[in-house]
């Protein structure tokens, strides 16, 4: 171990570049759908000898002795983010004759601009670097505030934050119901890279049984939650609900071809939803259909509301994706909005949910005047764009039933579960990750959305239209569900018995508190206040 670290802090030129480059790639393998989460042991442990060999020309300034380490980080992100979101050019060559020039930017621009959080991380740590425990300490602490960052900084986009590696199964997962998924990658970075400590002699004694202790105590809150003694704060029975959510498996061009059988889409979510029960169960109280599904705007189409009306039964309500216009009035042009429209077995729509937080260059188009003029339009056309909520609103079932409505991405925002959500009986995702084929980001997104049901302590009721379609407990485990490129559906019963709901204020006190601490113990190793070990 020492002599391999003796030989990664010593490597230079173009082969350092390569492994940083290596070392971030490696640690994709502790995403989805792989899930080997014994990868980020390798990543972080050669990323803290790198950055041990980062050295500065002599009489550099400030900016130039964080310089090296920031290329390191740079490096080491560039690796993980392009090993990690490939698949966004899926989207693109959905038409590729209109968007095929921008798989560059799909693949290897975005990335590099995501690694610049993690060139930042590395370089902050460097200021607080030492010879022990200290300075992975100082890793973990800078690259929780830079994934924290990453999560706000320009609309944010936390996708694939580190500490996702360390949650891959339920037992793993509960964690976040107190220190949120943001403190869950500060810790993951220190024990991850405790290792590292291992090949250099100084500071092993401490900080490798202090990331066993972290690690341990990780496994062992999980354990306590899932099989030890709980109080349930709601129980399935007779009365609570039984939700459908339908997959359709709709073909992403065929959504997109304006000469398409819209016709023929609108019928086959009428039909899956109008399946009898399997094996003789209960009919469904509620059925959910996929992002914009109805394939037209439902307002003006009475027809269609006429046939929801008489697929539904009078006590049956849909939750159902649809692009909502509003009107602005003459000589304005309308707003749309993607939402969620609530249905009642009359085909009246008795409510809806829209979109908040929208995808840039997806949705809307930032700067785009500007953007225009070099012919750069949204993935998806709509003229103008969408427009976004000014605020969450739960959608409240005749029942009562309270849910909280998040499309697509949105549920990726680990900050956002705010508002009323502490009212909510369960958090509602609908989504279409059609856009992304049978590649790695519909497994990511549905492990995200799973954490947000931990972090919450609230059950998930997530239908994709290619999937992953799923009922989720509110610790993390699916209850039935429906494979990617799955065609079907699926009936079971919303359970609420697992937290209490869990504060999102609480969870950033908590966040915030650990990023304090190890900060507290880079600062002191540094200077040699406390830590300091031969």
């Amino acid at each position: 171990m020492e002599r391999l670290a003796d030989k990664v802090i010593l490597v230079w030129g173009f082969r350092r570049m390569l492994l940083a480059v290596f070392a971030g790639a490696f640690g994709v393998l502790a995403l989805p759908p792989i899930g080997f989460f014994a990868a980020m042991f390798v990543s972080f442990t050669l990323l803290v000898w790198l950055i041990d060999g980062s050295a500065a020309a002599p009489n550099s300034n400030p900016i130039g002795r964080l310089w090296p380490s920031f290329v390191i980080g740079w490096l080491f992100g560039f690796g993980y983010f392009v090993g990690g979101l490939w698949w966004l050019g899926h989207a693109l060559m959905i038409d590729a004759e209109e968007f095929a020039w921008a798989l560059p930017l799909a693949i290897f621009g975005l990335p590099a601009l995501l690694a610049i959080f993690y060139g930042l991380a590395t370089a902050l740590a460097r200021i607080f670097w030492s010879d022990g425990i200290g300075r992975i300490a100082a890793l973990a602490a800078s690259f929780g505030l830079l994934e924290w960052a990453r999560s706000v900084v320009f609309t944010g986009f936390p996708w694939n934050a580190i500490g996702y590696a360390m949650t891959p199964v339920p037992l793993m997962m509960q964690s976040a119901h107190v220190i949120g998924i943001m403190g869950i990658t500060a810790l993951a970075v220190f024990v991850f890279s405790a290792p590292a400590l291992l090949g250099t002699r100084q500071g092993a004694k401490l900080g490798v049984p202090l990331a066993a202790l972290i690690f341990a105590a990780h496994l062992g809150y999980g354990a306590y939650t899932l099989y030890g003694p709980s109080t349930p704060t709601q129980k399935a029975d007779d009365k609570s609900p039984v939700v459908r959510l339908v997959q359709p498996m709709i073909e992403q061009t065929a959504k997109m071809d304006s000469d398409g059988d819209r016709a023929a889409i609108f019928e086959k979510h009428l039909k899956l939803s109008a399946e009898p029960p399997k094996d003789g169960g209960k009919k469904p109280d509620i059925i959910v259909w996929p992002e914009t599904s109805i394939p037209f705007i439902l307002t003006d189409n009475q027809d269609a509301l006429t046939r929801i009306a008489d697929t539904l039964d009078d006590n049956q309500i849909l939750l159902a994706g649809a692009v909502r216009v509003e009107d602005m009035g003459p000589g304005n042009p309308p707003r749309y909005y993607n939402s969620i429209y609530m249905i009642d077995g009359r085909g009246q729509i008795i409510g809806a949910a829209d979109k908040v937080h929208l995808v840039p260059f997806g949705e809307y188009m930032p700067f785009e005047s500007i953007l225009n003029e070099f012919g750069i339009q949204n993935i998806v056309e709509m003229p103008g764009g969408f427009s976004s909520a000014a605020n969450r609103q739960l959608l409240t079932l005749p029942s009562g039933l309270k849910l909280y409505p998040l499309v697509c991405y949105e549920i990726i925002f680990p900050d956002e579960m705010t508002g009323d959500i502490g009212s909510a009986a369960a958090i509602l995702n609908i989504t279409n990750d059609a856009w992304f084929g049978a590649t790695p980001g519909p497994y990511q997104h549905f492990q995200q959305a799973r954490v947000r049901a931990v972090e919450t302590g609230l059950p998930l009721i997530r239908d994709g239209n290619s999937g992953i379609s799923a009922l989720v407990d509110a610790k993390g485990r699916v209850i039935a569900g429906l494979a990617l490129n799955e065609t079907g559906f699926i009936d079971a019963t919303l359970d609420g018995s697992a937290f209490s709901s869990s504060s999102t204020y609480a969870r950033q006190r908590y966040f915030w508190l650990i990023e304090i601490l190890l900060f507290v113990i880079a600062t002191g190793s540094r200077f040699g206040f406390v830590f300091k070990q031969n």
